[in-house]
């Protein structure tokens, strides 16, 4: 076991505390990939020499130095490559890793159904399933020619290789301008995006705008810890029946300011005029980035104004320093 993948628990609106975290792993080893919004697989080889210690030793250490200096617990899953590392993480809980070894990896995912393996879509799990390959252990049985002619060349020979427990893939270093965070991109163009799902579809208005509230403020936290402002805002709201509405404000001007993401998402929810729609989840986007230091700001009057800027500031600061839930809004704490 070589490799590491960490999730740490961080609440939905505090992704801004990755980078911190980030940089308590590379105390271990620089062959970190980050997974944002609160995730990041590590290359160990190193460290187990280097520390004396196993991959599974090491990720109690991390999970305790977490704790200690962050007040964030993680759950960790440990394998030889990354994509076992990846499926252990799904039976890790806290305090407990959950590690494959080289050897055990064939009876790890025998009985896990083939919408488990990481690069099988819908559409593949689909078709695999009406040829009754429902099961990883049958797809590793199945003859690779048969693979390949259900789902391609290329994909049958990755299909049965992974079912098999060969995982060629490797830890990149995320090598990005911005510390620690892959921005997505429409178009060419960077943005951010947060999704926030109910547990089941939610007709009550104010639990859409405590989501929102939640999702404005995780994109402004995430705004700051990048130093970016961003130029417009756009609301999908998805619905029961699996529809969904989309709608784009540009602001005022480029901000990373939560009040101001905030204010914006209300006034676009608010334009929608839903009337007990049965809400399935709330997904806020953050478009047309740009540096924080090119950007305008203009000056106001406004003594609020400057006060909630200034509190921002030092809220940003506390929860690097003391963990993500030391400051929040009341009424996300409810």
């Amino acid at each position: 076991m070589t490799i590491l993948c960490v999730r740490f628990q961080l609440p939905p609106m505090y992704e801004a505390a990755l980078p911190g975290l980030l940089d308590l792993l590379e105390e271990f080893t620089p062959v970190v990939e980050a997974l944002p919004p609160d995730g990041a697989l590590i290359d160990v080889r190193g460290a187990e020499r280097y520390f004396g210690r196993s991959a599974v030793e090491l990720a109690s250490v991390i999970r305790v130095r977490s704790l200690a200096l962050h007040g964030v617990d993680c759950m960790i899953g440990a394998g030889p490559g990354p994509m076992l590392a990846r499926m252990a993480l799904r039976d890790a809980r806290p305090g407990v890793t959950c590690a494959v070894t080289e050897d055990g990896a064939r009876e790890f995912l025998e009985a896990k159904p083939v919408a488990a393996l990481p690069g099988v879509g819908t559409a593949t799990a689909r078709t695999l399933c009406e040829y009754g390959l429902d099961t990883l252990g049958r797809v590793a049985a199945a003859p690779l020619a048969t693979l390949q002619r259900l789902v391609g060349a290329k994909a049958g020979r990755e299909l049965h290789e992974k079912a098999n427990g060969v995982d060629r893939g490797r830890v990149v270093p995320n090598a990005v301008s911005l510390p620690h965070f892959r921005l997505r991109s429409s178009g060419g163009t960077p943005l951010l995006a947060t999704d926030r799902p109910f547990d089941r579809d939610e007709l009550d208005p104010r639990r859409h705008r405590k989501a929102l509230l939640s999702a404005a403020e995780e994109l402004g936290s995430r705004l700051r810890a990048v130093e970016k402002v961003c130029r417009s805002l756009t609301l999908t709201v998805r619905y029961a029946d699996r529809s969904s509405t989309t709608r784009s404000r540009t602001l005022g001007e480029p901000t990373a300011h939560s009040a101001d993401l905030t204010r914006t998402a209300y006034g676009l929810y608010e334009a929608l005029g839903l009337q007990r729609a049965r809400v399935r989840a709330i997904a806020l986007r953050a478009e047309g980035l740009t540096p924080a230091e090119q950007a305008s700001h203009q000056l106001t009057f406004d003594p609020a104004d400057e006060k909630a800027r200034r509190v921002e500031e030092v809220a940003d600061r506390a929860r690097a320093k003391f963990g993500p839930r030391a400051v929040m809004p009341g009424a996300l704490a409810a």
